[in-house]
């Protein structure tokens, strides 16, 4: 009733925005990380027996143990863009943009699946195994591809999908839909936890499917969440690759407005969150409220942040890492927990990075 009366009124509300505060309070931990490689599109973190890889374009990169600002050694290079990557055992489900769902190793070696239930495999985001036979993945969008993220939250769309494939059958199950971007997921018992970027919230989804509502179990983020990776200690790591800001939720709520600005404006230059901000005088939101002399300011209004998130077991954030406005190492797109460091993939600035695991986790992983 009261949003009936406030179109009729033209009332509108403030755009907020939380504010980071208590275990989210700002801090240059992730910039204190060091350098385990760098590429120019680091992206999709997982644990491959005892070797950390991830994704850069259309190449899997792997990183032995002990690994120190290499490059990263190439397994395997793929016909498109990797959007998404998942590893069980040997085996590897990798998303390849405009082809799809392909397994490299395991029981399922050399399998493609270019459809989900007749419906042409675009857009995942995120993946996940349940068992040697069985995946789950995230479709962020029905509309927009991966790299058109930007675009989808715009557009403020709700077209994501929750999807169970088993690989013995082949069959691929609908078991969630209607989504804000999901963008992260793990398992927990009998349900997933997924990220629903849009939303700036987790929801725990039913992994059978079924007509009951998600349940949120964490709301109001201050960013964009984006994957979700198991912690050892029983919790999770979340990485946030895009902060909110007041300006573009005023953006969002100017339809108008942003569908011009979407229509004559280069996307680069959108009022929009972005992975890595600052790269042209031409960006809005330059000027006295940014720079001094040149000079970033940490506290300065910011398209682009670092941020990753560790979890406790109930999904409640007990520790963040942050990289500020004149940080290094924004758009932090994957966590990933590999023996006794945590890395974490900043794709804004093209580096993974490690910090030690926080020795409260190690005691409770000892135990």
């Amino acid at each position: 009733m009261s949003g009936i009366l406030d179109r009729l009124l033209s009332r509108r509300q403030a755009a907020t925005v939380p504010s980071m505060d208590g275990v989210l309070r700002p801090n240059e931990a992730l910039d204190h990380a060091h350098v385990l490689a760098s590429a120019p599109a680091s992206d999709n973190l997982a644990k491959l027996g005892t070797m950390l890889v991830f994704s850069s374009g259309a190449d899997v990169l792997g990183l032995p143990a002990a690994s120190r600002g290499g490059p990263g050694a190439l397994l395997h290079h793929l016909e498109g863009e990797i959007t998404a990557l998942a590893a069980w055992d040997s085996a590897l489900a990798i998303a390849i943009d405009d082809i799809g769902l392909r397994f490299i190793g395991g029981p399922y070696d050399g399998l493609t699946l270019a459809t989900f239930d007749g419906r042409p495999v675009r857009c995942i985001t995120a993946m996940v195994f349940a068992d040697a036979d069985t995946v789950f993945a995230c479709i962020g969008s029905a509309q927009n591809g991966p790299g058109n993220w930007q675009r989808d939250l715009m557009e403020m769309r709700a077209s994501g999908s929750i999807w169970r494939i088993d690989l013995r059958s082949k069959a691929a199950i609908c078991v969630a839909d209607r989504l804000a971007y999901p963008n992260g997921i793990l398992i927990e018992g009998d349900a997933l936890i997924v990220s629903e970027s849009w939303s700036h919230r987790l929801l725990r989804v039913t992994a059978t499917g079924g007509r009951g509502r998600p349940e949120v179990i964490l709301e109001d983020l201050p960013g964009y969440p984006g994957r979700l990776m198991r912690a050892a200690s029983g919790g999770a790591w979340l990485a946030v690759f895009a902060p909110r800001s007041q300006l573009i939720e005023f953006v969002l709520r100017e339809r108008a407005y942003c569908t011009r600005m979407m229509r004559e404006v280069p996307q680069s230059l959108w009022i929009a969150p972005t992975l890595r901000a600052g790269v042209s005088f031409k960006e809005p939101m330059q000027g006295g409220a940014v720079k001094v002399h040149g000079i970033f300011k940490p506290w300065a209004p910011t398209r682009s942040y670092g941020l990753a998130m560790e979890l406790d077991a109930s999904f409640a954030p007990v520790r963040s890492f942050h990289s500020r406005a004149d940080g290094d190492r924004h758009g932090i797109v994957s966590v990933c927990e590999w023996g006794n460091e945590v890395a974490f993939a900043s794709r804004g600035n093209g580096v993974i990075c490690a910090l030690p695991v926080p020795q409260s986790n190690l005691q409770e992983r000892a135990k």
